[in-house]
């Protein structure tokens, strides 16, 4: 077998892989809305990445010792942006549809370019400010109330911003060596910040073996093992096809929300949700070079911590 073979042979299983994962991400959105009736939202997200953490600890402990302190720093930096992005995400989903959370949420794709020109000072070109125009008005049919937003719309909006922020950090700071212990330091920040947030009306457990397995399932397959699965992936595919890829998130949100959890299937959910696609879609593949996969074995970018881990 040449190497570009071997290579391929990469790519294309680290796609395979990539949407696995999407759809374990897409599968949780109903979970937490079901959880969260039982357990406060900060308890929850304690419990569940205080487990990834311990978890992801034991088996990258060689990677997470090896990080400088600068990296701790940065790694801890990190975990407060996507802690609080966890938050108000699950505080959203006790007040909307699990389906409109998922579209929402998927717009941090949008929204990091944006966030990269202000802070970074990236250039935005017009098919980018188009692509942010069509995720706006993707987001008013699905969202939209008369001429107001809901509390659940907006809290979920807001988490978006916070994961487009946590990207756009991770992208200047991750680099390939440290991404794995970089990923676990996060989780155990991620659960100190929202351990913190449940310290005023003490931690709440769950009760029952359903919603133990459900909390476990988020926690080892959507938090830990995705993880790892996001960041093998990512190091053999170019940013552009990962995010192509992870676009999808938002389509297995609604696909699950509707199948098992007792959603139903709308014309504004249809069309709001086909223009914020759209716009994911539209300003990823026009965000990098024009044939980015001849390049991608020999050239992979640095592995990114996705926003439901």
């Amino acid at each position: 077998m040449t190497t570009a073979t071997g290579g391929l042979r990469h790519v294309r299983l680290a796609t395979l892989l990539l949407v696995a994962v999407t759809a374990v991400w897409g599968s949780t959105f109903f979970l937490i809305r079901d959880l969260v009736e039982h357990v406060p939202p900060s308890d929850f997200l304690a419990v569940r990445f205080g487990i990834a953490a311990g978890v992801m600890f034991l088996v990258f402990r060689r990677q997470t010792l090896a990080l400088s302190r600068h990296e701790l720093r940065v790694g801890a930096v990190l975990g407060v942006l996507y802690g609080l992005a966890q938050v108000l995400q699950t505080m959203g989903l006790q007040h909307t549809d699990a389906s409109v959370s998922g579209f929402i949420t998927g717009t941090y794709v949008v929204l990091t370019p944006v966030l990269g020109a202000v802070v970074l000072r990236d250039r935005i070109g017009p098919v980018t400010w188009f692509a942010v125009a069509l995720a706006t008005v993707g987001l008013a049919v699905l969202s939209l109330r008369g001429l107001a937003v809901g509390t659940g719309e907006g809290l979920t909006l807001a988490s978006a911003v916070l994961y487009a922020a946590h990207i756009v950090a991770l992208g200047r700071w991750s680099t390939p060596s440290a991404a794995v212990g970089l990923a676990t330091v996060q989780a155990g920040v991620i659960a100190l910040v929202c351990g913190v947030a449940a310290v005023p009306g003490g931690l709440t457990l769950p009760e029952g073996t359903g919603q133990w397995a459900s909390l476990l399932y988020m926690a080892l397959v959507a938090g830990a093992l995705a993880l790892w699965a996001q960041t093998w992936a990512q190091a053999h595919l170019t940013a552009t096809r990962a995010a192509i890829v992870m676009a999808l998130e938002p389509v297995f949100a609604a696909f699950f929300a509707v199948l098992f959890g007792g959603e139903s299937l709308t014309r504004r959910m249809l069309v709001g949700g086909a223009l914020v696609v759209a716009a994911m879609y539209l300003v990823e593949l026009r965000s990098t070079p024009r044939d980015p996969d001849a390049t991608a074995a020999e050239d992979p970018p640095a592995p990114a911590l996705h926003h439901d881990v």
